[in-house]
């Protein structure tokens, strides 16, 4: 059984969803378009969705209409070893078979807007898997006895009718077994508010930017594990670029708090170079997890429990001897309903860029943010461009709500995941993740795109690259 210690409360805004994008070099002289690439981890845990392993029955009553369907814990393997265990908080969406996944923050789901967002951790923290001696937790709920599959559907339905807000007259889900509702009831009427987790590793800001021949940053790691391991990602770095402490001092290892600097030399022609932290550490109960790339539309997923596991996090710098010098990130803002791009500039010239129709300019060792409106379930693409050439877009798809409310049925699914499903008719469970799902997309701001090769991309004088979209 996976349990996990008491967290500290975090110190960190948890509204960073997405690794922060630098776009680089001088802009006065610089070349053409930069090129867009993927996007590495926001930071935390990323795993792979198994199949749901702990559960019983539950029934959905919707619109005059019952739907049986699993309900209890998934399993995740984690990317670089250890599992975890999961709920759903996203019944109307399924699971896709082996669908990748990624750590995020609260605001890059429903829960952002949720105002019963703390219930649910609260559920968590009260119930199985937390809470493993289950004689104990039948006393509490008034039952005689709980199985774990009992105990773990009647803690999937009290965070459904939190989550999905299927606890009025319309729309309500109910276990099928008298035990496991009657612990569903002691759940949903018990919960309190509790604060949103730290995330198990992230770093910020996410990208940073500066003139050669300085320490460029900082870069704080926030953490739950005892000790990370620093290394400065080999491709793209120039000779002679460093990761150091404020004192100059190469590190390779952080805690929670350390700032980390890139130490570039005099001389460094203009370029980027990118950071990876990771450790191994227990993800905190009640983090988030959201389908990502081709996966997106793979419900959202809480966590329950987790075992030691490799977590890591990316940052990045750009540096040139003169001109603009801008550093661009992204992130989802649910209670704003779009995305916010951050735009800081740490030259010696202005930087004048457009975004979504508009002209902009952030004078030197400043920075503004701006919110560009994105309708709910709509892909976006956002590109900011500027002079010589300049370009870089963010893409993704808003997520911000359930699909629940009767906008979307459970469908069934071509593999044994399940939970959430759709009524079979012939009394089996209902399983989650075929392609004819309710197209809510889940998790979108994690897949902001980053700039350069490997991690950060970067404009050159000597080189340019032609944009991507």
């Amino acid at each position: 059984m996976f349990t996990v210690g008491r967290r500290r409360t975090a110190r960190l805004a948890a509204a960073v969803l997405a690794s922060g994008l630098v776009a680089a070099g001088s802009i006065i002289g610089a070349g053409s378009a930069v090129a867009d690439g993927s996007a590495p981890a926001a930071g935390g845990a990323t795993a792979t969705l198994g199949n749901l392993k702990t559960y019983d029955s539950a029934t959905i009553h919707e619109n005059g209409h019952d739907q049986r369907v699993g309900a209890g814990l998934f399993e995740m393997s984690v990317d670089g070893g250890g599992s975890l265990q999961t709920y759903c908080i996203d019944i109307h969406n399924p699971t896709q078979d082996s669908a990748k996944y990624q750590e995020v923050a609260w605001s890059a789901s429903s829960l952002g807007e949720n105002p019963d967002a703390g219930k649910i951790k609260w559920i968590l923290q009260n119930s199985y898997p937390q809470v493993n001696d289950l004689n104990a937790l039948a006393k509490e709920a008034g039952v005689q006895s709980l199985s774990p599959q009992l105990a773990a559907a009647g803690t999937q339905v009290a965070i459904w009718r939190y989550s999905d807000h299927m606890n009025t007259d319309s729309s309500s889900v109910t276990a099928n077994n008298l035990d496991a509702e009657k612990l569903a009831d002691y759940l949903y009427k018990n919960a309190q508010s509790s604060p949103e987790p730290q995330a198990s590793l992230s770093l910020t800001p996410p990208a940073v930017s500066g003139k050669s021949g300085s320490r460029i940053g900082p870069v704080t790691v926030h953490t739950d594990a005892k000790t990370a391991q620093v290394s400065l990602n080999p491709q793209g770095a120039p000779s002679g670029v460093k990761v150091v402490d404020k004192n100059g001092k190469p590190v390779t290892t952080a805690t929670d708090g350390s700032q980390l600097y890139f130490n570039v030399p005099a001389g460094t022609s203009d370029g980027s170079a990118s950071l990876t932290v990771q450790a191994t550490t227990q993800v905190p109960v009640g983090r988030v997890f959201t389908g990502v790339g081709q996966y997106k539309v793979s419900q959202v997923q809480i966590l329950a429990g987790s075992s030691d596991s490799t977590v890591s996090a990316q940052a990045g710098a750009t540096w040139a001897k003169q001109g603009a010098i801008p550093a661009l990130s992204a992130m989802v803002d649910c209670a704003k309903g779009g995305v916010d791009v951050t735009a800081s500039n740490k030259g010696d010239q202005a930087f004048t860029f457009q975004l979504a129709g508009k002209q902009y300019t952030v004078a030197a060792g400043k920075e503004q943010t701006i919110t560009v409106p994105v309708k709910e379930g709509q892909s976006y693409k956002i590109t900011i461009t500027g002079p010589k050439g300049f370009s870089k877009t963010f893409s993704g798809i808003l997520n911000c709500k359930t699909a629940g409310g009767g906008s979307g049925t459970p469908s069934p699914a071509p593999s044994s995941s399940s939970t959430g499903g759709a009524s079979t008719g012939g009394g089996n469970l209902a399983e989650t993740g075929s392609s004819n799902a309710t197209p809510y997309i889940a998790g979108a701001a994690v897949a902001l795109v980053v700039i350069g090769g490997g991690t950060v991309f970067f404009l050159r004088k000597r080189k340019s690259t032609p944009a991507g979209q």
